[in-house]
């Protein structure tokens, strides 16, 4: 990230932090985050909320003799620095640190301590080492910005001391391990970017009942069921693509926060039907499935998604005729359906190509259609037997009385 666009953010943050009521501010949503497929390196430009101190009377200090006692600690757990990132981290001006920004609440709130170490940045270093517990004294810290380096190991328990952290991005590193519970007790975290390392095991339920606004889990180990509570998650981006999840998306899912934007699933082991409930998203404009195998239709209610850019279901086992309602969709940019057992589609689909759609039918069993799968595949359709709940229509459905009446009848 830009040093001067990561200076303003800080203190951007840390003026947040101090001059609002905490119990009572929240900045909700992100700024500027993309479906996130590429190598890692997110964190940037995650405004988070207010602070909670587990006791609103005693605010934890971080003062600048704690934060030489933390990066010192550090940097003697670092084993590599081919760039020489390090070679600043000399003396007790730990503000003059390279990768290190302060703040000074001093005008803000009359708090006589001086500056504080307010946020670190220390990405594409190429680092190699682990992370310290003496970090944990870094208590005014918003921002650690981790991604592409070559730290190892896991994230110590200490972390759950890091009152103030809203962004936590440690991707394209090489930790293992389990899923860090850990970073689930940082009180007021926003942002957790975890992705393309090599954690492994499930991913735990209390994940999806934190209050995170973003959520990147993509490119690493992860096995398991995704936790039914998926849909309780107020993040507005979802990214859990490139793991070893298996059994179904979660029934419930699209029925409880409608704040979800992008939700990637792609390249699992997934099963089952595309849940009714994704018509609840209403605000979604990414929804990636592919490479996976889900079977079944399509579910009428992807016609409720009126913001939906990006639809991808290749590489599954879908079924039946893609339906005009998905077609008609007008925010569209891409639709990829290819690689599945579709058995045909409409006009209005074929009206795609001239709305400049990146439309993508190819391998399905279409007849009369080029590029299509040979007959023998087409005769034995994968998951025919299999039950999906379907809310047909020949017309464009009444979203709203559809989702009341989805919301209504949800477990």
């Amino acid at each position: 990230m830009d040093e001067k666009y990561f200076l303003f953010l800080v203190s951007f943050i840390f003026i947040i932090k101090t001059t609002a009521n905490a119990s009572s501010f929240s900045v909700g949503g992100g700024v500027g985050v993309g479906v996130g497929i590429g190598g890692g390196g997110g964190g940037g430009g995650w405004v988070g909320g207010g602070v909670n101190y587990p006791n609103p009377s005693v605010r934890p200090s971080s003062n600048l003799k704690n934060a030489y006692i933390a990066l010192q600690a550090w940097k003697t757990a670092i084993k590599s620095d081919p760039k020489g990132l390090l070679r600043s981290w000399v003396g007790a001006n730990v503000c003059a640190y390279n990768g290190v920004f302060c703040a000074d609440p001093t005008e803000e709130t009359g708090d006589p301590s001086g500056p504080v170490v307010a946020g670190i940045d220390l990405n594409h270093g190429n680092l190699e080492g682990i992370l310290v517990k003496e970090l944990s004294l870094l208590t005014d810290m918003s921002l650690l910005h981790l991604n592409s380096n070559r730290f190892t190991g896991t994230i110590p328990q200490s972390f759950k001391d890091l009152y103030a952290l809203t962004e936590l991005d440690l991707s394209n590193n090489q930790f293992t391990g389990p899923f860090p519970a850990t970073t689930l007790q940082i009180p007021n975290l926003l942002y957790l970017d975890l992705r393309f390392n090599s954690f492994s095991g499930p991913i735990p339920q209390d994940l999806f009942s934190r209050n995170l606004d973003a959520i990147f889990l993509n490119n690493n180990q992860f096995e398991g069921e995704i936790p039914q509570n998926l849909g309780s998650s107020p993040a507005s981006v979802i990214n859990l693509a490139n793991n070893k999840l298996t059994g179904d998306i979660p029934v419930n899912f699209g029925y409880s926060s409608p704040k979800l934007k992008e939700i990637l699933f792609m390249n699992n082991r997934l099963t089952g039907c595309i849940p009714q409930g994704i018509g609840m998203w209403s605000d979604m404009q990414v929804f990636d499935a592919s490479f996976n195998s889900l079977m079944g239709h399509m579910p009428d209610t992807i016609s409720c998604l009126e913001d939906i850019e990006v639809l991808n279901v290749a590489h599954n086992k879908l079924s039946g005729e893609l339906p005009d309602l998905v077609c008609e969709l007008r925010s569209l940019l891409k639709l990829s359906v290819a690689y599945n057992f579709f058995s045909g589609f409409s006009e209005e689909c074929e009206k795609l190509y001239g709305r400049n759609v990146g439309f993508d039918i190819a391998l399905n069993c279409i007849p009369g259609l080029e590029m299509q799968r040979p007959q023998p595949e087409c005769s034995m359709i994968p998951g025919g037997g299999l039950s999906c709940l379907r809310i047909p229509s020949l017309r464009p459905l009444a979203c709203g009385t559809l989702l009341q009446s989805l919301n209504s009848s949800a477990p």
